[in-house]
């Protein structure tokens, strides 16, 4: 992660983690940019209250990430009562140190905002990601202001969720955050030639299998300018 920017790597089981590291993404991702990398520690979708195995991979994931160079992690964790999980959040730094780390948008489900930005600047997180505990960045823009004038500079609040070249000089201007987050990606067409039209990988709503999500660089160069003018 770096200038607001972040890549995430998805995996959602114990064996398909364990491919990923074995792949070694990080390690080709790291030999090809000079900008930090900041691994999301994340080993399934759904819920941030994670069960002893869940937490056993991702303390396992830490480890690996780290020999392979990580800059950094993004992560994050609730108790069943909608707080951030202090106890096992601070066994997570404690693992990542010296590496700084993000809590990750498991904050926007939090019970209290306020509180749960204190128990996270108590802890030693350098940033948190949200969308201001709401479906984007613009429409959680009131409270990620109050965010940003809370946190007074001990730890940075992120926007991310929804973030577009339409909206981002407004997010920035109106929150007065000096970092953000957006996926900057296109779809580009897939190479194949053969194409099967009656196989669908995965949930009807899922991206087609012959168009691809990129990062795009004309994007990234937009968001750039446009926060260049605005910070």
């Amino acid at each position: 992660m770096a200038g607001g920017f972040l890549m995430e790597v998805c995996v959602d089981s114990v064996e398909s983690a364990v491919n990923a590291e074995r792949g070694g993404l990080l390690q080709i991702v790291k030999r090809c940019v000079k900008i930090p990398v900041y691994v999301m520690i994340r080993p399934r979708g759904g819920d941030f209250l994670y069960s002893d195995w869940e937490v056993e991979v991702m303390r396992k994931d830490m480890e690996v990430m780290q020999t392979h160079g990580a800059d950094g992690f993004v992560l994050g964790a609730l108790t069943e009562d909608g707080r951030v999980d202090a106890k096992l959040c601070m066994e997570f730094l404690a693992a990542a140190r010296p590496l700084p780390v993000t809590f990750h948008r498991a904050f926007d489900m939090v019970s209290d905002a306020a509180v749960a930005l204190e128990t996270l600047v108590s802890l030693g997180f350098q940033r948190v990601l949200t969308s201001g505990c709401d479906s984007s960045a613009l429409e959680g823009l009131s409270l990620i202001k109050r965010l940003v004038e809370q946190a007074k500079g001990r730890i940075t609040i992120m926007p991310g969720g929804g973030i577009t070249e339409r909206n981002l000089q407004r997010i920035l201007a109106g929150s007065g955050a000096q970092e953000f987050h957006c996926s900057a990606r296109s779809s580009r067409d897939s190479a194949m030639k053969f194409r099967n039209s009656s196989v669908t990988m995965g949930a009807s709503l899922t991206a087609p299998e012959y168009s691809l999500k990129v990062a795009d660089v004309s994007k990234v160069r937009t968001f750039n300018a446009i926060a260049k003018n605005t910070l």
